[in-house]
């Protein structure tokens, strides 16, 4: 299957570990993402935002390369209630700004033996640079990345301290186009050092009257009615 899905995006010439073969996996099969801007009604705000800090770097890469000041975000957080379209957004991100899209589980690195959790963290990491640019997409990443505490185990630990350095080494290259970004909606349950890295956050609320209004045109404008 990751094979496939690596064909179907264009992909070639481009040699995977074993580990990048199983993070590959979960790439999202670029044919089955059809959501765009015009899909999502009452966010306009949160769709302009995202345009401006998000997809203008990556599409307009040339007026950002090797600046130390003017730098897209390496880290989003999407919060708010469930059901309220914070994975759509994300993935009209990626189809907008023409990233590659990996839906990372939690489970795919926390349930694993001991010692292959940092090999398939680091291989999150290293399969995103080699297909930027792209998106690492962690849906209710609080489950993930919640607050440390003493309890945690010492390979989960392990594991978390490697993300977060992984996650550090995208600022060290100003060219480097992957994007982390997370959905939740408990966003006080995430750890304080996760919150640093994700300083782009937008709430994605529940709809309010006028946005709900434009929610039914949209999805009524086909529609004989």
């Amino acid at each position: 299957q990751a094979e496939k899905l690596m064909k179907q995006i264009g992909v070639k010439n481009v040699k995977l570990t074993e580990y990048e073969m199983s993070i590959a996996a979960h790439l999202v099969d670029p044919l089955s993402m059809h959501v765009t801007w015009s899909d999502i009604a009452g966010l306009d705000d949160v769709i302009t935002d995202l345009k401006d800090t998000v997809i203008l770097p990556i599409k307009k890469k040339y007026l950002f390369e090797n600046s130390r000041l003017l730098q897209p975000p390496k880290g989003v957080l999407l919060y708010g209630p469930p059901g309220c379209g914070k994975t759509l957004i994300a993935k009209a991100t990626a189809k907008e700004a023409g990233c590659r899209f990996i839906n990372l589980q939690p489970s795919t690195l926390t349930d694993k033996w001991y010692g292959e959790s940092q090999k398939l963290a680091a291989a999150v990491f290293s399969l995103a640079i080699k297909l930027q640019p792209s998106i690492i997409f962690i849906d209710e990443i609080d489950s993930f990345l919640r607050n440390r505490s003493s309890t945690d185990h010492e390979a989960t630990a392990m594991m978390k301290a490697q993300f977060m350095s992984l996650w550090d080494g995208l600022d060290t290259d100003y060219n480097c186009q992957v994007i982390v970004m997370g959905a939740t909606n408990r966003p006080q349950d995430l750890d304080s050092a996760i919150m640093r890295r994700m300083p782009t956050r937008f709430h994605i609320n529940q709809p309010a009257l006028k946005q709900r209004e434009a929610i039914l045109k949209l999805i009524l404008k086909n529609e004989n009615v």
